[in-house]
């Protein structure tokens, strides 16, 4: 999955979210995109694997 993809992805699910929970806001998604950022940083370190390595694992799950 190339970082289009995932955008493409990310985007979907907070137009969903939106949809259903009205009171979310776009600060709400980046805080929650800054988590997942921090997630990838924190598995890269411990793995040693490459952010793309580990974003082609997610998207196989």
């Amino acid at each position: 999955m190339n970082d289009d993809q995932l955008e493409g992805k990310w985007k979907q699910i907070k137009g969903e979210f939106k949809q259903k929970y009205g009171s979310i806001t776009d600060d709400d998604f980046t805080y929650a995109e800054g988590k997942f950022d921090e997630m990838l940083g924190r598995m890269q370190e411990k793995t040693g694997k490459t952010k793309e390595e580990l974003k082609r694992e997610i998207d196989r799950w």
